[in-house]
């Protein structure tokens, strides 16, 4: 049992337990296109969210420095002679290296130098030839994290009383990365009902904690825990009349929602919004009373799309709000809100740049770590193997187009990113030795990365597509985010199968790549909401 834990302090339970919860910007030629995907399949045969200290494992391994010899880490691959051979782009610094040291490039290169031990196989010398697969790359640790992920919804230190806002989202984080792990969650159904009963306040949305005001982030989390444990109680809870008016209270003129009734306006606020509007099954018109209703007609989609369209920056990465900076999880909001909307293929060449986005979202995957970062200039965090790498899904298909599920073509383009070095950075950088995924190996794991890095690991394994519509049913506005596929096999733009660089006892569940909850619940969400008569 951790350290933090055996201490005898005074604890909290994060789940309770009943005595016995713009215009167009698509006229950009189309060689640049062409250009970039050439640029990025070339490069593949050669990712911070504020960290919080987890409190159930002390560190288990060095922090380097970036003073430390470059020599050390070429005689380590003396040590490596007998591992299997892993590509040198994992291995070894970049070739070409900018002569002018400043403070960013320091801290990447300790980052890169912190990796590269993990990347070859010889960071644990205890571990054996035996230890990693024929790729290099070791096993999922697939127990270990599922006990982490258990611990995380019991009784907690008294420390954590300084996110008890966050209460939704721990949940959140846990009961996903469970599913990916192929747990059954039910099991913690009558628990989560009792903890979100209280906090859901009268206006309909849903509070960080007991007493706290209603946030969209909160309360989307708190919708998603209860419909991925499911039964009808638990989806009972939610007062969807008064969620919708609540929501009509954040909608915005100029098309997007603030993200609490006074707060900011932001794209977290659309995707948050959009993701309960559409798995809810409630009305887009807009409450008569709504700061946003200018006109008779107006819905909540009126001028959405436009509003995430300003939000596209300069280098082609999306922001929080137009005119700021360009940030990976934005752009996982964006794109997936705009997937709400419609068809990627349709939304996403209208109100996006598409060559400079991928220009902007190629540059965040580094070598050697091969993990995403968040923004320009940063440094690789394993969370960002989902707020990043869960926008290439999104963007494949938009330049894919609908595809058959039984005999559909061979993608338009194959992976636009290095689904291997996303592969190699999760399995070799981002497991702790105790239980539980974290941001980069001189960091603690928590639920928080636990979740996101398992996300991102079931898309780099899996290939989602956008499925064309099944005429035979009635289309219904925002239907087409219950429209894609998903299949084990990923095949490059000539139809050839790619390989895997992990095991198949080290793959993860599927998970829907909008609502980033298990497959299957957003559709059986929707329809049981759309089924009952009543509002």
């Amino acid at each position: 049992m951790p350290h933090a834990i055996r201490r005898r302090r005074k604890r909290r339970q994060i789940v309770f337990m009943p005595n016995k919860q713009i215009s167009p910007r698509t006229q950009t030629p189309s060689e640049r296109l062409e250009e970039l995907i050439s640029m990025t399949e070339n490069a593949e045969t050669q990712s911070k969210v504020k960290d919080r200290t987890n409190q159930f494992e002390d560190a288990d391994q060095e922090d380097f420095s970036s003073e430390e010899d470059i020599k050390y880490f070429n005689s380590s691959r003396n040590m490596a002679s007998d591992r299997p051979q892993v590509p040198s782009l994992f291995t070894s610094l970049p070739p070409i290296r900018d002569s002018l040291q400043t403070e960013t490039s320091k801290l990447q290169d300790s980052v890169a130098h912190e990796c590269l031990p993990y990347l070859r196989g010889v960071a644990d010398p205890k571990k054996s030839p035996f230890d990693f697969n024929e790729y290099g790359v070791p096993s999922l640790e697939r127990e270990k994290h599922i006990a982490f992920l258990h611990s995380s919804l019991g009784d907690l230190p008294a420390g954590f009383v300084g996110i008890d806002s966050s209460r939704p989202w721990m949940l959140y984080w846990a009961l996903t990365g469970l599913s990916l792990l192929g747990e059954d969650i039910s099991q913690y159904r009558e628990r989560v009902i009792y903890t979100f009963t209280p906090m859901q306040n009268p206006d309909g949305g849903f509070g960080g904690g007991h007493g706290q005001m209603s946030h969209c982030a909160s309360s989307y989390a708190a919708i998603l825990s209860l419909v991925m444990v499911g039964g009808e109680e638990a989806l009972n809870l939610v007062d969807r009349k008064m969620l919708w008016r609540w929501l009509g209270s954040l909608k915005q003129r100029d098309g997007g929602f603030q993200v609490c009734v006074g707060g900011e306006e932001d794209v977290r606020g659309a995707y948050c919004s959009m993701v309960m509007i559409s798995l809810l099954s409630l009305p887009l018109n807009l409450p008569l009373d709504s700061a946003g209703r200018v006109n008779p007609e107006d819905t909540f989609l009126t001028g959405l799309p436009e509003y995430l369209s300003r939000c596209q920056t300069f280098e082609g990465g999306i922001s929080g709000a137009p005119g700021t900076e360009a940030h990976g999880a934005y752009a996982f909001c964006a794109l997936a809100c705009l997937c709400i909307l419609g068809e990627p293929h349709e939304m996403l060449a209208k109100y996006l740049d598409l060559p400079l986005l991928i220009s902007w979202l190629s540059a965040r995957q580094y070598a050697p770590e091969s993990g995403f970062a968040g923004r320009t200039n940063k440094l690789v965090d394993g969370c960002y193997s989902h707020w990043v790498g869960g926008c290439w899904p999104l963007v494949e298909a938009a330049l894919n187009g609908s595809q058959s599920v039984t005999h559909g073509p061979p993608p338009n383009v194959g992976s636009l990113y290095s689904r291997e070095g996303l592969i190699r950075y999760i399995l070799c950088c981002c497991q702790g030795n105790r239980g539980g995924l974290r941001d980069k190996p001189s960091k603690h794991p928590d639920s928080y990365h636990s979740c996101y890095v398992l996300a991102g690991l079931s898309s780099a394994q899996h290939y989602y597509y956008f499925q064309e519509p099944d005429v035979s049913r009635l289309v219904t506005p925002l239907s087409s985010a219950f429209n894609w596929a998903g299949s084990q096999t990923i095949r490059a733009s000539n139809g050839e199968e790619q390989p895997a660089v992990f095991g198949t006892e080290d793959r993860v569940s599927l998970i829907h790549p909008i609502y980033v909850i298990p497959w299957g619940v957003a559709e059986r969400t929707r329809a049981w909401y759309g089924a009952k008569t009543k509002f």
